[in-house]
């Protein structure tokens, strides 16, 4: 299913990805820096939720308090606690 973020506080403006499962998949980001956002989006096609989450979370940009990185991780981790919800 495919599914889209607006991201806070970072360069992209959204961030758009199927999730089959819990595996992420042709993830693309709206605005950003445009070659690391694409090599983000060649690293993690085929990663679960949770390695997303654990390689990406928390990484900062800057003095931002979050990235676009960041905003990725906590995409995916939202769309799959609400695939997991739609489902009861």
């Amino acid at each position: 299913m495919r599914h889209s973020y607006n991201t806070k506080d970072t360069c992209s403006t959204q961030i758009s990805f199927d999730l089959v499962g819990d595996t992420v998949r042709n993830v693309e980001f709206t605005g950003g820096c445009s070659g690391n956002l694409k090599a983000i989006q060649k690293l993690v096609d085929g990663f679960t939720v949770e390695q997303i989450e654990s390689k990406l979370g928390g990484t900062l940009c800057g003095r931002r308090r979050t990235s676009c990185a960041d905003q990725l991780a906590k995409a995916v981790k939202a769309a799959y606690a609400n695939s997991l919800n739609t489902k009861r």
